[in-house]
């Protein structure tokens, strides 16, 4: 293992889509969505370890989180969970596990990864997170991996790259484009070099941190004052008194789409970003009549293409329902259309 090599797992969404298993109290990246026996967390944990050592690995999550990213995960420290005071976006929590690995290795090398991804070859993966690690070591560059569109998704954004500007298998990004209508998307796979963006970055310290002060000074000058805290009893004072000055922005606003070294790696292995049930429901084995099941003991008679979950073991007989989501989960149960799944998330406020 490369000590050099670090991992950062953002773990701080909501998942308000996986409604009413996922909630502010408890989010789908600490449940097991898949019915596998592993938390989505402890899943993407696992795979990183296998080619890093444990204190190389950091988690990103909201405060509130701690205890359950510490129960789920028994062989990291406290001091490896990374914690944001308020809610921002991906840009802030970034730059603070960058500021924190280069504190501690400024040779540090940081793949910066979804807790809360379907990945499938896991082999494959690593393979292609081991060949960013290796080629970001030694180039001063900013890594995406993008993944081979297989379909007109109109749901991701994607990534445009120069095919004649490469560097082995790696290609300089072009422009990185807003989720498009289905034509568009159709166009995009047409033309051959557009990916869909996982939005899962490898770097060095050196090149991130570079490119924050380039492009974002005010927010690298905020996380740049604690520099002599990182590592230290201090730090989450100073995270606590200071988090809430950074914009709430994306890292690809904030970064990758102002730089000008950005280059991706087509990845090879199989990916699903889980965020509706019916992504969910794309990944699970299908039974007869394309019907899916996690954790329930099922009768369906005269339905097709539905999806239920449920506690361990609970009986459920569905007659005459095609392609519904049904979703046992405390004192709610949810039994809504699939063709619907992107309002599940305004049901909550309905209650």
């Amino acid at each position: 293992m490369n000590g050099n090599y670090y991992a950062v797992i953002m773990a701080g969404g909501v998942g308000s889509r996986f409604w009413p298993v996922s909630t502010e109290e408890f989010p789908k990246q600490f449940h097991d969505m898949l019915g596998t026996g592993s938390t989505l967390l402890q899943t993407t944990y696992a795979r990183f370890r296998e080619m890093l050592p444990a204190e190389n690995i950091l988690v990103l999550t909201n405060e509130r989180y701690l205890s359950l990213v510490l129960e789920q995960l028994p062989e990291i420290e406290e001091e490896q969970v990374l914690t944001e005071p308020v809610m921002r976006n991906t840009a802030p929590c970034i730059l603070y596990a960058a500021m924190k690995i280069a504190a501690r290795n400024p040779h540090g090398v940081m793949a910066v990864a979804p807790s809360d991804h379907w990945i499938e070859q896991k082999d494959l993966f690593l393979n292609n997170i081991g060949d960013c690690y290796a080629f970001c070591s030694d180039h001063p560059v900013l890594m995406t991996l993008g993944i081979q569109p297989d379909f007109p998704n109109t749901g991701y954004g994607y990534i445009q790259y120069a095919q004649e500007y490469s560097k082995g298998d790696f290609f300089k990004v072009s422009h990185f484009r807003e989720k498009p209508d289905r034509a568009t998307a159709t166009r995009y796979i047409e033309q051959g070099n557009y990916l869909w963006n996982a939005g899962i970055f490898i770097w060095s310290v050196k090149e991130i941190l570079k490119a924050f002060q380039s492009h974002q000074p005010a927010m690298y000058e905020v996380f740049q004052q604690g520099i002599n805290v990182y590592g230290t009893s201090g730090e989450r004072l100073f995270i606590n008194e200071n988090y809430a000055k950074a914009e709430n922005i994306s890292i690809d606003y904030a970064v990758m789409e102002p730089a000008d070294n950005i280059y991706v790696l087509p990845a090879v292995f199989k990916w699903n970003d889980l965020g509706t049930w019916g992504s969910l429901y794309k990944e699970l084995p299908h039974l007869a009549d394309g019907n899916a099941v996690v954790n329930a003991k099922v009768v369906f008679e005269e339905s097709a293409g539905n999806m239920v979950y449920t506690p361990s073991g609970k009986k459920v007989v569905v007659r005459g329902l095609q392609d519904y989501i049904i979703v046992d989960q405390g004192d709610t149960l949810l039994i809504y259309p699939k063709d619907r799944e992107q309002d599940v998330k305004s049901l909550p406020g309905k209650f």
